[in-house]
């Protein structure tokens, strides 16, 4: 079948304008500024919920935040019942139905929501008074519904569904389990068995042991009068009930003794999901707080760190990579160093984060490195203290989080203390590479071989396996015995036969279809309309109601190109040759199956699938039970980066005796785009001036 998917550069495209990334300048480093942070004003209900109130006149606005400070919760078989309680609040209250509340936000032009732990709004200042009393309405006597529930309820067994094959998701799930176990607050997972274990009176319950302001904050933001702001405050809050402070016990998750691959195996994936972590002890309040966060900001923080330098720029291997240290006033938290790259330089790229990672901890920084990521601290402090949010959350901080009084007014003071031996020393302390786990999500079949011999320091690591929840297993059974009889020709044959055979589909000059487009965190769905013309000629517009022509894309046999916001960008001298080696609308009709070979047989998303190779960069698979093409696989290069793109075909319909797959999904990274075809014609009259 010739190529129905979109070109990389498309896909590239809708990355640009949906995910634009704002890389500003570096700040020029500087003596340390002074910033005058302000004190709050504070008071105490006798109820225990504490109030803070940062006067800010700029503008004719206010904000209210409600925090509600429980100590997290361990694991049970009711997972997942704070975000279904949660899902339930905000949507009236036991004086206002749903739509009413609703509709007198909107009127007033209003912000509010509401969780399990707390809830926001803001509004100007002059309907404040209005909009906080609705606040403390919605959160102190929500409007609890059996049949809101039950609609929550299915979303998110739905949403744990359409997730159950997400790669991403899945490695993020297993990395929490391995650091911390399952019974663990933060190692805790949503299933659809603990969804399906809890109940409306589970939920209600739930809002009435945890939502207490013996541990809650109340923050007020902006332009308000103090004094009558405070007594609004004792008139809405004050007869909220006391409650039952939680305590929550867990086991202290253990380190790990030796550094192990650990692997989990997904079948759909088309890149790896590769990560380092180690269980790190500290808080905010901890002295090596500031050394570790600026540690942490050169090897992998942020922009123009370490780790992408080198893994990235350097040996071309990932488009990002990024380490993140947390920390945490309850338990230990995690370090962890983390990218993504396609299965042939997985191994690769595991040395190459690890290589990093000792470095820091051997080699000290240069001055540039210290000083830039310390003037990055000042610009990005200086910046946010303008804003009074944020001069709020540091009151809240300090706290919640048990912080000495002049954190805030020492913070760019003790940024700026940090030495090249504190870098060594923290690093040493907090990056354990020995006492560390590495976990790869990816394709078993192309990956297992390779990290069964990744060596560090003249040691192979050793490797164990895990299910996608995180359960030990024995190593998969990936490759399967295949047939002497099959070869690359009898499943073009088989193929081509099942769709409608070779006479049938040489009669089907021109393809015409129209389909509707998925694109992830877009608010719109645009239409495409595709023609191709035998042999190599086609066409992709997509437009949106309203909004007209978002892009296009001809070839006309000889030449094309792609045009996007009124340019014209020519195609590159790989596309054209690409589009000219097509000598027809079904590619098994011309492809020379002898340079052709089956690399294996492995089971994929319950499939068993037979993988054929059709050049170093391009691969394809076919179902050995009903001989249809499954999925396309392709490596082009993009600006000096090797891009992996696939796309997934599926519901073949008849059409005019042949069967068509009306559903593409075409991935590349972590964007995917769903193309489902809404009309088809063959052999439409098509002049060839269309294509130009």
């Amino acid at each position: 079948m010739k190529k129905l998917y979109l070109n990389i550069s498309l896909l590239l495209f809708f990355t640009q304008v949906f995910s634009q990334v704002d890389r500003s300048k570096m700040p020029v480093s500087g003596p340390t500024p002074t910033i005058e942070l302000g004190t709050p004003i504070e008071f105490e209900l006798k109820n225990g919920l504490k109030v803070l109130m940062v006067e800010n006149h700029k503008l004719p606005r206010v904000s209210a935040s409600l925090l509600i400070d429980n100590p997290p919760k361990i694991g049970s078989s009711k997972n997942g019942i704070y975000s279904l309680t949660s899902s339930m609040l905000g949507k009236g209250s036991e004086s206002i139905t749903k739509d009413t509340f609703i509709e007198e936000i909107d009127f007033l032009g209003a912000t509010l929501s509401v969780n399990a732990e707390g809830a926001y709004a803001s509004s100007l200042s002059r309907f404040f008074p209005k909009v906080l009393e609705m606040m403390a309405d919605g959160a102190l006597n929500p409007l609890f519904s059996a049949e809101e529930f039950d609609k929550e309820k299915t979303k998110t067994l739905e949403g744990i569904k359409s997730n159950s094959k997400s790669v991403t998701a899945i490695a993020r799930r297993v990395e929490s389990v391995l650091a911390y176990g399952k019974d663990h607050p933060s190692g805790k997972f949503i299933s659809e068995e603990s969804i399906n274990n809890i109940s409306f009176e589970d939920a209600k319950k739930y809002y009435k042991d945890n939502f207490i302001p013996n541990n809650s904050y109340l923050v007020i933001i902006g332009d308000f009068n103090p004094n009558e702001t405070r007594k609004m405050i004792r008139n809405l809050f004050s007869g909220w009930k006391k409650g039952k402070l939680n305590t929550s016990n867990w086991k202290i998750p253990s380190e790990i003794n030796e550094l192990n691959v650990n692997f989990v195996d997904v079948s759909n994936a088309i890149q790896s999901e590769i990560v380092y972590q180690n269980l790190v002890d500290i808080s905010m309040s901890h002295p090596d707080y500031f050394p570790v966060i600026v540690a942490n900001k050169i090897l992998g923080g942020g922009p123009e760190n370490r780790l992408e330098k080198q893994i990235r720029e350097t040996k071309g291997y990932t488009y990002a990579a990024r380490s993140s240290i947390g920390s945490s006033k309850y338990t230990k938290s995690r370090f962890r160093a983390s990218t993504s790259t396609r299965f042939q330089v997985t191994d690769s790229a595991v040395v190459e984060l690890l290589n990093e990672i000792k470095k820091i901890k051997t080699i000290k920084v240069s001055d540039k490195e210290l000083s830039d990521v310390k003037a990055k601290y000042v610009g990005n402090f200086v910046l946010s203290s303008e804003s009074p949010s944020t001069i709020a959350n540091y009151a809240l901080n300090i706290k919640t989080q048990n912080l000495n009084k002049d954190f805030y007014k020492n913070y760019l003071s003790n940024i700026n203390k940090v030495s090249k031996k504190d870098i060594i020393r923290v690093s040493k302390k907090y990056f354990q590479i020995d006492k560390g786990q590495i976990i790869i999500t990816g394709k078993g079949s192309e990956l297992i071989n390779k990290l069964e011999k990744i060596s560090f320091e003249n040691k192979i690591i050793p490797i164990l396996f895990f299910d996608k929840y995180g359960i030990q297993v024995d190593k998969p059974v990936l490759n399967k015995e295949i047939s002497k009889e099959v070869n690359v020709k009898t499943i073009f044959e088989n193929y081509l036969n099942t769709i409608g055979g070779i006479d049938k589909l040489n009669e089907i000059k021109s393809i015409s279809t129209i389909a509707t487009v998925k694109i992830p965190n877009t608010p719109f769905s645009p239409t495409a309309e595709e023609k191709q013309k035998h042999p190599n000629l086609n066409s992709l517009v997509m437009s949106v109601e309203g909004m007209g022509i978002l892009m296009s894309k001809k070839f006309d046999g000889e030449n094309g190109y792609i045009e996007q916001m009124g340019q014209k960008i020519p195609l590159e001298e790989d596309q054209v040759n690409s589009e000219k080696e097509k000598l027809g609308l079904f590619e098994e009709t011309y492809l020379d199956s002898n340079k052709m070979e089956i690399i294996s047989l492995n089971p994929i998303d319950g499939k068993d699938l037979y993988k054929i190779k059709v050049n170093e960069k391009s691969f394809r698979y076919y179902d050995a039970a009903s001989n249809l093409l499954i999925i396309k696989e392709e490596t082009v290069n993009v600006a000096g980066n090797e891009i992996t793109s696939t796309t997934k075909y599926s519901n073949y319909k008849e059409i005019e005796g042949v069967l068509f797959p009306y559903k593409r999904e075409i991935t590349s990274g972590t964007q995917t785009i769903v193309f489902e075809i809404l009309s088809i014609k063959f052999n439409e009259e098509i002049d060839d001036s269309f294509f130009k």
